[in-house]
């Protein structure tokens, strides 16, 4: 199978085209700044703002599969026009598309959310995810949007990084001990992912974690795992922040892990045995 990682270079698609690679797919990978360190894997330069360059990189590869794994913050463009100008692309090209979305597209109101559940974003991020969901269904009706939360590993993560800062006092704030997501470790994603891409399923399907945990719970793990001092992790409420966004969203991953062979593991387990 000849698959293309679309953000390739990043913490996700770095670890898509890793495991990719080793399963012996034949695997090409895309960037925006910098390709990634994989020296077997072609890499193409991509603005997904840029239709003539979308088609041009699709016409080159001529993937069997595009995983989508770029993230492109609140920039509009890039975030909920790009996805859906690559899912017309892989359409007219008869070519699978995952495209992986976020938590961010709801609002928590009701915290526990299944595949059922339809959007109702409170951020920009959140909206333009909600919107490149809508578009690529509806121009790629085959299509998978897979949603997930934080994603954890190592240093490379975000929200690993930030941890270590705050432990480190090298960075500003507090982790909200009131903000609650199902984090999933990447691995774990990048597998899932890609078994989705070898599937036959299509629509709406969940990769989170098993755990519901807070954002301060999340750094106390990731602090004991990496052998920091969780005692100097600052701790706040995001309600009494001015912060936009959900506080509570706990996606329900039931329905699609039954379909998978890839285990999605709870952060306080894949944190506990150190991976």
């Amino acid at each position: 199978m000849t698959i293309l990682i679309v953000g390739g270079s990043g913490f996700l698609g770095t670890e898509l085209v890793r495991q990719a690679v080793a399963a012996g797919h034949a695997t090409a990978a895309t960037f925006a700044t910098r390709p990634g360190t994989t020296p077997e894997v072609p890499w193409h330069a991509l603005d997904l703002r840029d239709f003539d360059r979308v088609e041009a990189v699709m016409a080159t590869v001529q993937p069997r599969v595009v995983v989508n794994a770029t993230s492109g913050g609140p920039d509009w463009a890039v975030t909920a026009e790009g996805p859906v100008r690559l899912a017309m692309t892989a359409a007219k090209h008869g070519t699978r598309l995952v495209h992986v979305s976020s938590d961010a597209v709801f609002s928590g109101t009701r915290i526990h959310y299944d595949e059922s559940c339809l959007p109702d974003p409170l951020t920009p991020y959140g909206a333009a995810k909600a919107a490149a969901e809508t578009g690529v269904r509806l121009v790629n009706p085959g299509a998978v949007v897979a949603r997930t939360s934080l994603i954890i590993g190592d240093r490379r993560s975000e929200h690993v990084r930030a941890v270590h800062d705050l432990a480190a006092g090298t960075r500003t704030g507090v982790l909200f001990t009131d903000d609650i997501r199902c984090p999933v470790h990447v691995a774990d994603l990048a597998a899932a992912l890609l078994e989705l891409a070898s599937s036959d399923l299509s629509g709406v399907h969940h990769l989170a974690g098993t755990d519901a945990v807070s954002r301060y719970e999340l750094g106390t793990l990731i602090a004991r795992r990496d052998g920091l001092d969780a005692s100097r992790l600052p701790a706040g409420r995001r309600a009494e922040s001015a912060l936009p966004g959900a506080l509570d969203v706990r996606l329900d991953s039931r329905s699609t892990q039954e379909r998978l062979r890839t285990g999605l593991r709870g952060a306080r387990r894949f944190l506990a045995t150190g991976a």
